[in-house]
């Protein structure tokens, strides 16, 4: 498999997302990591570092060495097993599994993407919670017959995303005109109702669905949800 998050795309990773959400995103996990906290896709840490500093026990699986070379910069505190993380098991069992940020999307087949529900739910105590973050795939904003969806356009940065709509294919593109570079991201989109059969089929059922880390509600215009699935007691 691919890292497509290697060298360069793992230095920039923190500066390119630096204006991204991470007090809400912590809020929102504190509550449920009672005990301990699996990231799945940790990558540098961004949100696996402010969870541990409030005294959660948080462990992580990446498949990229580079990204995670950035998080050891900022902490040895936290247990990390690179590795798929639709299969690789870690020692312990957690209160909170998690995945943010569209990450479920790097597994790029429905078959990894349901290994990685039942990783999940094999890494949760009874009565313990998989928090997925995840865009609404954008379809009905796709004319009939393109293929490509421009989502950010600025001196720095130009974004668009590609649609494979036979195979729920996802790549998205990202070019830095002023540093004249260019990163790739493949993977597969995911409806809602997709994941809550993946949860099901894994032994979890669906608790609460947002359309953000404040809790707002999720309708039909909402451009991505959190989602919160509840391993059986039983």
């Amino acid at each position: 498999m691919t890292d497509w998050f290697a060298g360069d795309v793992a230095e920039r990773y923190d500066e390119s997302t630096a204006g991204m959400p991470v007090e809400p995103v912590v809020d929102f996990l504190e509550p449920l990591a009672g005990g301990g906290a699996l990231e799945l896709a940790i990558g540098t840490g961004r949100i696996a570092v402010p969870l541990a500093e409030r005294g959660a026990r948080v462990a992580g699986v990446d498949f990229s060495p580079d990204m995670v070379a950035q998080l050891r910069q900022k902490t040895d505190e936290i247990t990390v097993t690179i590795g798929d993380m639709s299969t690789t098991r870690v020692e312990g069992t957690f209160s909170l599994v998690y995945v943010v940020f569209n990450s479920i999307f790097n597994l790029r087949t429905q078959e990894r993407q349901v290994a990685c529900f039942e990783n999940a739910a094999a890494h949760l105590v009874g009565g313990g919670v998989f928090v997925v973050e995840i865009m609404v795939p954008e379809l009905q904003r796709l004319p009939l017959g393109d293929r490509f969806l421009l989502f950010d356009v600025s001196p720095e940065h130009v974004g668009f995303d590609e649609y494979d709509l036979v195979a729920q294919g996802l790549t998205s593109h990202h070019y830095n005109p002023v540093r004249g570079d260019y990163s790739t991201f493949p993977g597969r989109y995911i409806w809602p109702s997709e994941l809550d059969l993946m949860a099901r089929l894994a032994g979890m059922e669906l608790r609460e669905r947002w359309a953000d880390w404040d809790r707002s509600p999720f309708t039909a215009e909402s451009t991505k949800h959190v989602s919160v699935w509840e391993k059986s007691t039983g």
